[in-house]
């Protein structure tokens, strides 16, 4: 059985962009401008249905911007891909019992994941602003201890081309032939879960 999820506080790393120069200001003092960005605090929670617009931005946005590599911005393998993404079909899942995850990062949400009672990882996006700044990892990292908490040592989930790297950099291996899924090329995947520590 899934447990819904505590809140807790994330910190994700500093971002350090290589670069940075110096420039005099007005009255003649050496001023070093780098682009360095801090990644504010995340904070992972279960989704609410007061939460579905924003889920839904964050789907159909990543979705189309980052997933290219899948749907080849071909409009009806997009369009096939959406349909389910609209703030009505997640009020559905979430009344449904599912339990959506996301992370809020920067005063909104910014990533969504969903983990099944079966042991499977159903999806799992990051807003295209937002990549680069470890969410992904750490709502990986949530859904995997949420599951693992269920009792589940052994988890799996379907990888599209876009996301198989990602993956893979986390620990996730390659569990069969490629398959179709929903209409799309998917990498069947899993990864034996490790007690912490």
């Amino acid at each position: 059985m899934l447990h819904r999820l505590n809140r807790f506080p994330v910190t994700t790393p500093e971002i350090r962009p290589t670069g940075g120069h110096a420039i005099q200001n007005k009255r003649g003092i050496s001023q070093v401008f780098s682009p360095t960005k801090r990644a504010t605090d995340s904070l992972v929670r279960d989704a609410t249905v007061f939460d579905v617009f924003d889920i839904s931005r964050v789907l159909i946005e990543s979705i189309t911007q980052l997933c290219q590599a899948d749907h080849g911005n071909d409009p009806d393998m997009l369009a096939e891909w959406i349909a389910n993404k609209s703030p009505e079909d997640i009020r559905l899942w979430i009344e449904s019992g599912s339990i959506l995850s996301v992370c809020d990062w920067n005063g909104r949400i910014s990533a969504v994941g969903l983990a099944q009672a079966n042991g499977g990882i159903s999806l799992l996006y990051v807003a295209p602003d937002a990549v680069g700044h470890g969410l992904g990892r750490v709502l990986l990292q949530a859904l995997e201890a949420q599951l693992w908490q269920a009792g589940h040592r052994q988890i799996h989930l379907t990888a599209t081309r876009s996301a198989l790297s990602f993956y893979q950099s986390q620990g996730w291996s390659r569990s069969g032939p490629a398959t179709n899924c929903f209409g799309l090329p998917g990498q069947p995947m899993r990864k034996l879960l490790q007690p912490a520590g």
